[in-house]
């Protein structure tokens, strides 16, 4: 400008891959920060939301014609109501939660404050979602179009706790690397539409890739048990989340936090 004023920016600029850093790594101190009871409140909050994306997930997928790709990406944007809750409405998800390792490589939350927020998160998220479940089926959901709705959660579980350890992991990683990158576009915009846009191609891209995500499987995995499928059990339950956990953490705290650390927040001193 002539008069030598700093520009004045409007709500259709976005924030730069640089202001992005300095806001994920503030965001992730103060998620380090909160209370207990607020953490474990909002975790819980964020399970039944990934839940609520599950479900309409199941429901798209159910009897749906469109062919194999099309059918995974109109499935993939239905699943994007879970993390659109997430931000828009206010919860604290334990895979978006990994982006806090920014504000842990600057030294800003020590390694006891980012255990501490993933650890009761990730319950609140196993409750949240879980309890999403139960009240699903209660519901009767499972019955919808005359039990096909049901026998597509079977299908999805089953599918899941079948996958092998290294195979569930490395889906977990490329899972958490997109829903990061979702979770860090969304700090690029300034208005709920822009957020909201901001979300939905990442996730919808690794559903329709088949990535796996741990807190969606809190959901997947126990509807299916909960509804008697004989083929998905506690212990495959466990057998996958152990992987698809580990990967979201690579995913989401090294592939994208750590990266973008060392691009933006790393000092060169």
């Amino acid at each position: 400008m002539s008069n030598g004023e700093a520009p004045q920016y409007g709500l259709l600029d976005a924030y730069t891959p640089a202001k992005i850093a300095e806001r994920i790594e503030a965001s992730g101190v103060a998620k380090a920060e909160l209370p207990f009871v607020k953490l474990a409140a909002l975790g819980l909050l964020a399970g039944a939301f990934i839940a609520f994306g599950a479900m309409l997930f199941t429901v798209t997928m159910t009897g749906n014609t469109l062919g194999f790709g099309p059918g995974r990406l109109l499935g993939g944007v239905s699943f994007s109501l879970g993390l659109i809750l997430v931000v828009i409405a206010g919860a604290e998800l334990f895979t978006g939660n990994n982006l806090i390792v920014m504000a842990w490589a600057d030294r800003k939350v020590s390694t006891g404050l980012l255990l501490r927020n993933w650890g009761i998160v990730y319950v609140a998220n196993l409750i949240g979602s879980v309890g999403a479940a139960a009240l699903f089926v209660l519901a009767g959901s499972l019955a919808l179009g005359d039990g096909a709705v049901g026998e597509t959660a079977v299908k999805i579980a089953a599918s899941k706790v079948a996958l092998p350890f290294a195979e569930a992991f490395f889906r977990g990683v490329l899972c958490n690397a997109l829903v990061c990158l979702a979770v860090w576009l969304t700090m690029a915009a300034h208005s709920v539409s822009g957020k909201i846009l901001a979300i939905i191609f990442p996730i919808a891209g690794f559903v329709a890739l088949g990535f796996e995500h741990s807190i969606a499987n809190m959901y997947f995995i126990p509807v299916a048990i909960m509804h008697g499928a004989d083929s998905v059990t506690l212990v495959g339950f466990i057998n996958n989340l152990i992987p698809v956990t580990l990967g979201n953490i690579v995913g989401g705290g090294g592939f994208v936090a750590l990266v973008y650390w060392i691009i933006f927040r790393r000092s060169d001193a």
